[in-house]
């Protein structure tokens, strides 16, 4: 016990030390930053599910058949190059507010579905048919920037950010007269990850018979703030 007191005390006692050292050491600290970019390759169709029932099972097998209604219209559809996501399935007791009071009314299950595909399918047409020909079911269409694309840029964003930080730092240096520059610590902000863009599926698609896509280009950045002693 008296060695774990000491430990703490020592520990206490350091770390203000600690502190007014790192105070003392001459710093320049800068930003670097770099952006791309990129047309959005990726179009996902969401799905929300939700059937009520007195119980469980028939509410849960009202979701299922509407699942597989759909993912047979795909297939049936001969759609190429597609995912079909299912997630976010949760089953609520139907708490009905009324007048202050609530009441139990049955059941209330839920379920996500994304199709998932590439904005150049020539088959978007298609999952659209597929979707109306499946039921009741409301859809956003949604384009986006694909995981793994992102991914493909991560390194070379992150390079061209810590350069970029570099060359602020070399002219600070440059500037002020400062020789012997070096790394002292390096933190990466948290990716950006833009907003994917929406679209009015059911009225961009009654307008024509062939669905035609224009979307802006999406902005990918990094940022990095290195600190430099001398």
């Amino acid at each position: 016990m008296k060695r774990i007191l000491i430990l703490f005390l020592a520990v206490a006692m350091a770390s203000p030390l600690f502190a007014q050292q790192i105070q003392q050491v001459p710093l320049i600290e800068v930003e670097g930053y770099a952006e791309r970019k990129i047309a959005p390759d990726e179009a996902v169709f969401s799905i929300n599910l939700e059937e009520k029932a007195m119980k469980v099972p028939d509410a849960v097998n009202v979701l299922n058949k509407k699942t597989q209604g759909l993912s047979d219209a795909l297939k049936k559809a001969r759609i190429r190059d597609y995912k079909l996501v299912a997630d976010n399935y949760s089953v609520d007791v139907n708490r009905i507010y009324q007048n202050g009071t609530a009441s139990d009314n049955g059941y209330v299950a839920r379920q996500s579905l994304r199709i998932i595909t590439s904005v150049t399918n020539e088959d978007l047409q298609k999952i659209v048919v597929a979707i109306q020909e499946s039921g009741d079911m409301s859809y956003n269409l949604h384009f986006g920037i694909a995981e793994v694309t992102r991914k493909s840029l991560e390194n070379t964003l992150l390079t061209e950010a810590l350069k970029d930080a570099e060359a602020r730092a070399m002219l600070i240096g440059n500037t002020l007269a400062i020789r012997g520059l070096r790394v002292f610590s390096v933190t990466m902000e948290p990716n950006y990850r833009p907003q994917p863009m929406y679209l009015n599926a059911k009225v961009a698609m009654a307008e024509s018979a062939d669905m035609l896509i224009e979307t802006d280009d999406q902005t990918l950045t990094k940022k990095v703030y290195v600190k430099y002693t001398y």
